[in-house]
């Protein structure tokens, strides 16, 4: 189960008729509108807080609302002093 699932495409499509806005995007925009780099879009994919809306010959296409409300919802854990987590070596400040 995804934790930040899309709501269903006849509602998608009609977000976009109504309000004119840009509702989908590639793996760049949906990275610019979260944030983010597009390796961490492929990361909360895999790790299913995310899924893209379908899959083409030209990669996933992403509901860019839901990429932004799973931005915010941040991550599960933020360690208190980010330099002393365990992924890998850090530069600790002086």
């Amino acid at each position: 189960m995804v934790a930040y699932p899309n709501p269903p495409a006849d509602e998608i499509h009609f977000a976009c008729v109504e309000s004119g806005e840009r509702q989908l995007g590639d793996i760049q925009a949906a990275a610019t509108a979260a944030g983010v780099r597009p390796g961490t879009i492929q990361v909360w994919v895999s790790r299913k807080k995310i899924e893209p809306v379908l899959r083409g010959r030209a990669g996933p296409i992403f509901h860019i609302p839901t990429v932004k409300k799973a931005a915010e919802g941040g991550s599960k854990h933020r360690h208190p002093t980010p330099a002393l987590n365990n992924r890998g070596p850090h530069q600790h400040a002086a």
